[in-house]
């Protein structure tokens, strides 16, 4: 039977003469060597056959201005000046190559050289940039970073360059400086946004103290940093300041779920006032209660809180906690004291009326501290922290927009048109002076 996908196609090199005979010169020396690679495997190929493509454009690039070779033009503006070395980015490293120049012509003088728009796209750094971010985030030590470079082949190895361990810190510094840059620009008035979760992860001794938002329909979009000794109120004020200065627009009422600091409310409410509903970390004060209790008690006290937290009614719920409280006040009380701090706030997400997958996904901050585990995971080969606040917001935004690549929408997610509704109904019930009191404080 015909073959009907298409003629079969068959690389040579050099030995092959009955071929060679009949292919231009130049042909033959560019197949010659995508040959040699395919012994090397794919990437060996792509690359030689990449380097090929690029000087071929290059080229017709030059003709196009200058003509073909040997053209004996009089009109023409621009005229050819042999090639220089450079290099091109292939394969995540850079590789040299001999790049053609052009010359513009006035007034039958060169004029000065002409860059060539094909030579611009070849060469541009970018992408260095992002491999280098992207292989240190997944772990790769600066001085490892060669041995796991794209296995372009033995010969185009050996010439290629930026790939030593300072090329690849300079590389990573500037990647993660962009990314810096462009989680604290980013502008959220477009963000429809319904939850807004914060918390902090320490970095060598220093806690940065992030912001995630939930949009109306679950997607996750981490949206700012700020660096600071402790989660003190001063830090979060100023980081949820920044977040309203970007356009994000809580007048339709705003959840925000924090793990129990006392900061961290405070600032809310100083920022969002009365628009925004607090719901504190069920996890963190079951884990806050334990503490306060000697082992033998902790189990039964846990179970007991465990239940008053999931009762689907909050002011069942509620009540229970509060004799549980009360209960603890005659034997251990550091640990009602614990309780009752707050205790207000862990039924919040209940009394919207949120029950089911999203209620359990909002009443704790797994979300975040997941994002901050990823955080925690892609700077865990830094083995010397700079003294400067710079290197440690570098690598908090890169690990954040790392995570972010990772995100799916939040468990639940279905349901959150019933809390947008609940949040509205919250929102209409705010008077407008404290809307316009709030927008002051945040501004301030």
């Amino acid at each position: 039977m015909k073959n009907v996908d298409g003629p079969a196609v068959r690389l040579v090199d050099e030995t092959d003469a009955a071929l060679a005979a009949v292919l231009p010169e130049s042909l033959t020396v560019q197949l010659g060597g995508i040959a040699e690679a395919c012994r090397e495997g794919l990437m060996a190929v792509a690359v030689e056959a990449g380097l090929a493509t690029a000087l071929a454009i290059m080229n017709e690039e030059a003709d196009a201005l200058c003509g073909g070779w040997n053209a004996r033009d009089p009109e023409r503006d621009h005229v050819r000046g042999g090639t220089t070395p450079t290099s091109v980015v292939m394969g995540g490293q850079r590789l040299p190559i001999r790049r053609p120049r052009v010359h513009a012509v006035e007034d039958g003088e060169r004029a000065g050289e002409v860059g060539l728009a094909s030579y611009g796209v070849f060469a541009q750094g970018d992408l260095l940039g992002r491999v280098a971010v992207e292989r240190m985030l997944a772990g790769v030590a600066t001085r490892s970073f060669a041995r796991v470079a794209d296995p372009i082949g033995d010969r185009a190895r050996a010439k290629a360059r930026s790939t030593s361990k300072s090329a690849v810190s300079r590389r990573f510094v500037t990647g993660t400086k962009k990314a810096l840059d462009q989680l604290l620009a980013r502008d959220l008035s477009g963000l429809d946004a319904a939850v807004l979760m914060i918390d902090g992860v320490d970095f060598a001794g220093q806690m940065c103290v992030v912001a995630l938002v939930v949009t109306a329909d679950g997607t996750k979009v981490p949206v700012g940093l700020r660096l600071g000794d402790t989660e003190n109120k001063t830090v979060v004020t100023a980081l949820l300041a920044d977040i309203v200065d970007r356009g994000l627009d809580y007048s339709g009422g705003l959840l925000v779920v924090i793990d129990g600091a006392k900061a961290l409310a405070s600032a809310t409410r100083k920022v969002f006032g009365d628009l925004a509903l607090i719901q504190r970390c069920q996890i963190h004060k079951r884990r806050n209660v334990k503490g306060h209790l000697p082992a033998k008690a902790r189990d039964d006290v846990d179970a007991r809180l465990r239940g008053a937290f999931a009762d689907p009614d909050p002011h069942s719920g509620l009540l229970k906690a509060k004799r549980l409280a009360a209960e603890l006040d005659r034997t251990h009380p550091d640990a009602a004291g614990s309780l009752r701090e707050g205790l207000e706030d862990m039924f919040t997400v209940r009394r919207l009326g949120i029950d089911g997958t999203l209620a359990r996904t909002l009443v704790c901050t797994n979300m975040i501290e997941s994002m901050i585990s990823i955080c925690r995971t892609t700077s865990g080969n830094v083995k010397r922290w700079r003294d400067e606040g710079d290197m440690r917001r570098r690598w908090c935004a890169a690990g954040l927009l790392e995570a972010e690549k990772k995100f799916r929408r939040l468990r639940g997610h279905r349901q959150m048109p019933q809390l947008v509704a609940a949040l509205a109904r919250h929102a209409e019930t705010v008077t407008p002076t404290c809307d316009t009191d709030h927008h002051s404080h945040a501004a301030a």
